[in-house]
């Protein structure tokens, strides 16, 4: 069978469980891929090719027993590099992690092998992950595979450039402030924020994280197809005694009422054109799929949580994290920092608390507007995906590009979960919406990305642009 790893992965799988293809062949497909065009994109920084090979001897051997594999059945996949994969280098894009092996998997790796996938390689971020950039002193510059002028987005850039050329069915990636939904935005592929406790997650080999992140940061798919997605939520998010946030929620919800919200400019947010053409062209495409569609003129507030959010995830520990990125040197993790100190410095005991209280609030207004719509379709990002680099080109670029981010950096504090609709491209370079719903509810911003999906084109791998 020609281009394997042109395939979704529902696709692959449903293939290798009736022995139409092997695993190894899916895995020889992929890594042929990845041979060929990850040295124009970077996007994968490691990978040992007889590992993935074993791995999916070992799923044809099983099917040869008749043995269930699980829902992902042979189907390669990516992980992020700054998750723990047993014997592999936990970098996170930093130099002084580049001996920092796992002793075991993190939860999410667990998962995806004991649900069948084979993983081919880990992908690329940018140094501690804190961009919508990915580059690094260690790994280097990820390039975007429609156009490498434009951010392939961050900070799981790799993931989404990986799966955006064929490298792999689906990617894992994770979000603190928009870092599964950013990329998918930016390298036209879909991508799922999940809700806080929905997936499990611990790395092993690392200290645990401060309490900051640990409300923020979750794992999560990146697919080109909706399809993909929903399969690859159910095999991350199996049980795992080690995360004390993970919660036993049904992956499928009560049914609703299939009404959105569409907001334009969600708290006065400003928009591209070509921003608002998709979401007005994914309001008509909801509708065209029996949805019931209002246009709201905004939602409850977003700045206030985007703020609240920078302080957990950068406040938290500040000065800690500004001195291992002095000793990093690297300049997007020092830009990124020094770029907010005036915003999350000092983050005492009595912010923190007020961040908390607060948040209880801002959620309450969250969950009581959803009582209404199932979801909201909202932007994702206020402008299209940026110039590479373009934070730190100066103050000005560095304001503008956290100011038309405000849609992913809020949705993380309210703890609900967020998707990103992949609807085509503005000559070569993407665009999609965000739907987000209630906490737990995934399975109505999967249920909305259907319709807006089959209302367009789907995503196919791109070879990467010069």
């Amino acid at each position: 069978m020609q281009d394997i790893w042109r395939l979704p992965a529902t696709e692959v799988a449903a293939l290798i469980r009736q022995k139409k293809i092997s695993a190894k062949e899916a895995a020889t497909a992929g890594l042929s891929r990845l041979d060929a065009v990850n040295p124009r994109i970077n996007a994968v920084v490691d990978h040992r090719p007889d590992d993935a090979l074993r791995q999916a001897a070992a799923i044809d051997a099983a099917i040869g027993r008749g043995d269930d594999v699980g829902p992902l059945a042979g189907v390669p996949v990516t992980v992020k590099v700054n998750v723990d994969q047993e014997g592999y280098a936990t970098t996170n894009g930093l130099k002084a992690q580049r001996d920092a092996i796992a002793p075991a998997n993190n939860p999410v790796v667990d998962n995806l092998l004991k649900a069948g996938a084979v993983i081919l390689g880990r992908t690329n971020c940018p140094a501690f992950s804190y961009r919508w950039f990915t580059t690094n002193l260690i790994h280097g510059d990820t390039k975007n595979p429609h156009d490498p002028s434009i951010t392939p987005g961050g900070s799981s850039g790799g993931a989404g450039a990986a799966v955006a050329a064929g490298i792999g069915h689906i990617a894992h990636g994770t979000d603190i402030a928009g870092s599964i939904r950013y990329p998918a935005y930016a390298c036209g592929v879909h991508g799922l924020r999940p809700t806080l406790g929905r997936i499990a997650a611990y790395n092993p080999g690392l200290p645990e994280r401060s309490i900051g992140p640990q409300l923020g940061a979750v794992s999560g798919p990146l697919a080109r197809t909706i399809g993909d997605l929903r399969m690859a939520l159910a095999a991350m998010s199996a049980r795992d005694p080690r995360d004390p946030w993970w919660v036993p929620a049904p992956l499928e919800g009560p049914k609703r009422e299939k009404r959105a919200a569409l907001c334009l400019n969600p708290d006065g947010l400003e928009i591209a054109s070509e921003v608002k053409a998709a979401l007005v062209d994914a309001g008509k495409r909801l509708e065209r799929a029996g949805w019931i569609v209002e246009q709201v003129a905004t939602t409850p507030p977003l700045q206030e949580a985007a703020e609240h959010q920078t302080k957990l995830w950068l406040g938290d520990n500040y000065e800690a994290q500004l001195a291992a990125a002095e000793r990093e040197g690297d300049p997007g993790a020092l830009v990124c920092l020094r770029g907010n100190r005036a915003k999350v410095f000092p983050f005492d005991a009595a912010a923190f608390s007020h961040a908390l209280t607060r948040r209880a609030t801002l959620a309450r207004q969250w969950l009581e507007f959803l009582e209404k719509y199932a979801v909201v379709v909202m932007p994702v990002s206020g402008e299209l995906p940026f110039p590479d680099g373009l934070d730190r080109k100066d103050e000005a670029s560095f304001a503008r590009v956290w100011r038309a981010q405000l849609p992913q950096v809020a949705i993380p504090f309210l703890g609900l979960p967020g998707l990103t609709v992949s609807t085509g491209l503005v000559g070569r370079v993407p665009v999609g919406v965000q739907v987000v719903s209630g906490r737990y509810r995934e399975d109505l911003c999967l249920l909305a990305g259907e319709a807006i999906e089959a209302g367009g084109t789907a995503p196919s791998p791109v070879d990467p642009a010069s």
